[in-house]
C-alpha cells in the first residue's frame, strides 16, 4: 500500500491473491517464516509500541535467532516496510488498456491496487499506515523503499510511453503520484481512519486530481 519493498516471488504468491507459482519445499519454509516473524511483529508492536519492541523479542516469540530476523529483514523498519505487492501495482499498471492516458493509467492502477491490497489485510494495513505515520524512523527508511516502487512504475509507463525508464518527466510524474497517495493515507491517519474503503479511495481521488489538474487550488 504505501511504497515498499518487495519480498521474493514465493512471497508474492503467498501474500496476494495472485496465481500460486508452485514454490519449492524450502521457498514455502522461507514465506512461512517471514509471515511468523512479520505477524508476531505487528502484535507485539500493537501491544505494547513499536520503539519499546526489541528485535530479540520478536524473535523469541517467532520462535526463530535474531540472526533470522535479519535474515530476512536487514532493519527493524523493513518488518513493517517490506511487503510483496510492488508486482502486483506494476501489473496493474501493465494490464491498463493501451490507448489511456498515462497519469489515469497510472491512477486507476493505484486504486485497483489499494482494492485488493485493503481486502487482503484490511488489519495490518491500517497497523502499517498507522506505524508508518507515527514512527520516525519509518518515514526515514520509506525513502529507500520507495524508490524501488517509483522505479517499477517507471519501467511500465516506459513501455507504454516510449519514453526511456529515467526519463525526467516519467520521475517527476511518478514521484508525484506516490507522493500524492503517500499523504492521502497520511490525512486518513489523522482523521482516525473512519469510514470504509471507499472512503479512503475519495482520499486518494482528490490527492491525486490535484495533480491532475495541473496543481491548482
Amino acid at each position: 500500500m504505501a511504497p515498499a519493498r518487495t519480498g521474493s516471488a514465493g512471497d508474492t504468491a503467498a501474500d496476494t491473491d495472485l496465481p500460486p507459482a508452485k514454490p519449492s519445499l524450502r521457498e514455502r519454509k522461507k514465506i512461512q517464516t517471514r509471515q511468523a516473524i512479520r505477524r508476531t511483529a505487528y502484535r507485539l508492536f500493537e501491544e505494547q509500541g513499536y520503539d519499546a519492541t526489541p528485535v530479540d523479542q520478536i524473535a523469541e516469540e517467532a520462535e526463530v535467532s535474531p540472526s533470522t530476523v535479519f535474515r530476512y529483514f536487514p532493519t527493524k523498519e523493513d518488518i513493517v516496510l517490506t511487503d510483496e505487492y510492488d508486482p502486483l501495482i506494476e501489473q496493474a499498471l501493465r494490464d491498463r488498456p493501451p490507448g489511456e492516458p498515462p497519469v489515469a493509467a497510472l491512477r486507476e492502477a493505484l486504486y485497483a491496487s489499494i482494492a485488493r491490497i485493503y481486502q487482503a489485510d484490511a488489519v495490518e494495513t491500517l497497523q502499517r499506515i498507522r506505524l508508518i505515520r507515527e514512527v520516525p524512523a519509518l518515514r526515514a527508511r520509506m525513502s529507500e523503499h520507495s524508490a524501488e516502487t517509483a522505479w517499477l512504475l517507471r519501467r511500465a509507463l516506459a513501455e507504454r510511453t516510449g519514453r526511456a525508464d529515467d526519463d525526467l518527466e516519467l520521475r517527476i510524474v511518478t514521484g508525484a503520484m506516490l507522493g500524492a497517495l503517500t499523504e492521502a493515507m497520511y490525512a486518513w491517519v489523522d482523521t482516525g481512519m473512519s469510514g470504509t474503503l471507499e472512503d479512503l479511495s475519495a482520499l486518494v481521488t482528490r490527492a491525486l486530481g490535484v495533480l491532475e489538474r495541473g496543481l491548482t487550488l
